[in-house]
């Protein structure tokens, strides 16, 4: 074993975010008896927990997700996970005694580390278009479950059709009397037994080939008015109180992108093993460059993540045999 200095202070692994995969990740290394802080931000809330039912994670039939997440929480902290509420704001490669490591900055504090793993998720994108985001709040939403009591009675339109944006229309039909889905193509995204149950519904009706224009309104939503994209020339005027929008993501990536490889969508690019461009940095969940996410491939990459982070550590420290 080599004999190397290391600051008592600097932790063997900094997470860098608070969603399925940075808990899954504080849980793994925390059994480890690692060295470990997550950094949970508060700029952006995890998408799970906006999320009203998960009826798709295993051994769990039905949930929803911010209990699931509370669920992770609960668990990884037992085993000692350390959580503190923080913004990561950068991060710079600074060298640890004897060895390289990573320079954490936050709103509040500096930390030091010899691995990080990012899993910051990602953001819903917005429209672009006229009024929306001066009326956030005022009637237009990206969290159904978060906003869907205040339209009880009333008319909404849903923008999107993936996943996410049938599942919360299903669930606006709870408190609102008619959802109007509208999507660009002429078919819907969301997986096979979503699209059922939204075209069995008949609280929900659709637009198709058909994008928003305009959020129309004075001091807040009246309508939207929408253009058909198989005929550009043909406008319609849809009232409703409120607006929901799920058109994408955009992944939480800006405090790395000067030190890692990102894809053209701006995801971090990993290896098999959740390894990054740069050494000792790890990466899980919504934020990585995948085809597919969703609350367990997020757990999986954590765990995965986890393990090579110990992994990189040991090494390190020259205790790897």
């Amino acid at each position: 074993m080599s004999d190397i200095n290391i600051p008592k202070d600097i932790y063997d692994i900094i997470i860098v975010g608070g969603g399925p995969g940075g808990l899954t990740a504080g849980l793994y290394a925390s059994r480890a008896d690692i060295k470990v802080l997550l950094l949970e931000g508060n700029a952006q809330a995890s998408q799970i927990t906006m999320t009203d039912m998960i009826e798709n994670y295993p051994g769990v039939s039905e949930i929803s997700g911010f209990e699931l997440n509370d669920t992770f929480k609960k668990q990884a902290t037992s085993f000692g996970l350390e959580i503190r509420p923080e913004q990561v704001s950068r991060i710079n490669r600074e060298k640890q005694g004897d060895i390289e490591g990573w320079e954490i900055i936050t709103d509040n504090n500096t930390y030091r580390t010899l691995s990080v793993i990012a899993s910051t998720g990602a953001a819903w994108s917005s429209l672009g278009v006229p009024r929306e985001q001066e009326f956030v709040g005022r009637g237009i939403s990206y969290c159904a479950t978060c906003d869907a009591p205040f339209y009880r009675g009333r008319e909404v339109a849903v923008v999107g059709g993936g996943d996410t944006a049938i599942q919360e229309a299903i669930y606006l039909t709870k408190f609102a009397s008619k959802v109007t889905v509208i999507h660009r193509r002429n078919r819907l995204r969301a997986t096979a037994v979503l699209q059922q149950r939204a075209l069995a519904n008949e609280k929900i009706i659709f637009a198709w080939d058909s994008t928003v224009e305009e959020i129309l309104g004075e001091d807040g939503v009246t309508g939207v008015r929408i253009k058909n994209v198989k005929t550009p020339d043909s406008h319609e005027e849809i009232p409703v109180d409120g607006v929901f929008i799920f058109v994408g993501l955009v992944p939480n990536t800006g405090f790395i992108k000067e030190i890692v490889n990102l894809d053209k969508g701006g995801y971090i690019i990993t290896d098999s093993d959740m390894r990054t461009s740069a050494g000792g940095i790890f990466a899980c969940g919504d934020c990585i460059s995948k085809s597919l996410r969703q609350v367990v491939t997020a757990c999986g990459d954590g765990a995965t993540a986890a393990h090579s982070a110990s992994l990189y550590v040991d090494e390190l420290k020259g205790q790897a045999y």
